[in-house]
C-alpha cells in the first residue's frame, strides 16, 4: 500500500501499485477531487511546466491538507496538478516520492 489517508470526517484514500507495475490503483470515498484519470511522475514541477509550455490550462500544485485542497506542495505522494484534456476528462498528475 502505497497511501492510506483519512480525508475529513467521511472519507479516506487508499492507493496501490501491484508490484512490478508502473500503473497505480485508487479507490476513494467521501468527496475528494482526486478523480477522473491519474498519472504519476518524478516530478509534478517539471511536468506542470511541460504542459504549460504546450499551451495546456493546468491548475497550480496543490496539496491536500485538513479535508481541503490548498496551493503549494505536501509530503510524500501530496502534491497535485489537475487539468481536462480537449474531450473534457479530467487529468490529475501526482508526484511520487524518491525512491530509496
Amino acid at each position: 500500500m502505497d497511501l492510506d489517508l483519512e480525508v475529513g470526517a467521511t472519507g479516506r484514500v487508499v492507493q496501490l501499485t501491484p508490484r512490478g507495475s508502473a500503473s497505480r490503483i485508487h479507490l476513494s470515498t467521501g468527496s475528494t477531487r482526486i478523480d477522473g484519470l491519474q498519472l504519476v511522475v518524478d516530478d509534478v514541477d517539471a511536468a506542470r511546466a511541460e504542459l504549460t509550455e504546450r499551451g495546456v490550462d493546468v491548475s497550480a500544485v496543490i496539496r491536500f491538507e485538513d479535508g481541503e485542497f490548498r496551493e503549494g506542495r505536501g509530503g510524500d505522494w501530496n502534491a497535485f496538478v489537475f487539468l481536462s484534456d480537449p474531450a473534457g476528462n479530467a487529468w490529475v498528475i501526482q508526484e511520487r516520492p524518491a525512491a530509496p
